[in-house]
């Protein structure tokens, strides 16, 4: 897969997303792919990856919208900034308009996704919707479990100071 490739697959991707089908988002998935969402966690296999799309997210948002931009690919591993934006259905969120930005990293095997990993700053749009700041600081807390729990965290921090991990880790 070529850059240029890449940058349609991330186009198809992202027009797949907005549209809620889940089954034509989850077809850019190889069937073992993993989806790593910062708010309705990982989904494995394309079944998964559709439900979280149509039936959590979609059931959460409407009016979705989300572009990648600057696409860089080595032939395996992509990575893209992106804008998303959306509107609120979640009862005491309703009708508020969220805009976000984030960085995303895919994994591609056979001209198909097969790890998705993303990272946007979401105090960002939990301010935007205006979640209480207590109710944040939990979701803060549990994202940073999160990170620390990830097995690259655990091995970054085991190594010492100025160590490096070998290339490809």
């Amino acid at each position: 897969m070529t850059r240029d490739e890449f940058a349609k697959l991330l186009s198809e991707f992202t027009l797949s997303a907005e549209t809620g089908d889940g089954a034509r988002f989850a077809a850019h998935f190889a069937e073992d792919a993993t989806y790593h969402d910062y708010i309705y966690g990982p989904h494995t296999g394309r079944t998964d990856i559709a439900h979280m799309m149509q039936n959590l997210f979609h059931r959460d948002a409407t009016d979705y919208r989300w572009q990648m931009f600057d696409p860089v690919f080595d032939g395996c591993m992509g990575y893209a900034w992106s804008l998303s934006s959306f509107t609120s259905t979640i009862p005491q969120f309703s009708g508020k308009r969220v805009v976000i930005d984030g960085m995303s990293r895919f994994i591609v095997r056979d001209g198909l996704i097969s790890e998705y990993r993303e990272s946007v700053n979401g105090g960002v749009a939990m301010a935007q919707l205006g979640v209480a700041p207590e109710r944040m600081a939990k979701v803060f807390l549990r994202w940073a479990g999160w990170l620390e729990e990830r097995p690259e965290t655990r091995d970054y921090l085991a190594r010492p100071k100025g160590s490096r991990a070998k290339s490809g880790n």
